[in-house]
């Protein structure tokens, strides 16, 4: 995981990714993989409904972990 300066995974670097705006909770990492890959497949449009149902603000939720 990622710390709030962008050091972390190659990803967080090349994006400047500083804020967790959607999470969810599985009961299995396989869980956890397969919605993975089906939000990787989804349109931008969709993602960005997904998180503004239960972050409108897109506030940084990342104090919830």
């Amino acid at each position: 995981m990622a710390d709030r300066s962008g050091r972390g995974s190659e990803f967080v670097k090349k994006y400047r990714m500083h804020r967790l705006v959607h999470a969810e909770t599985f009961t299995s990492p396989q869980e956890a993989i397969t919605r993975e890959k089906q939000l990787k497949n989804w349109r931008r449009d969709w993602k960005i409904r997904l998180v503004e149902e239960d972050n409108l603000d897109w506030s940084d939720l990342s104090e919830l972990l």
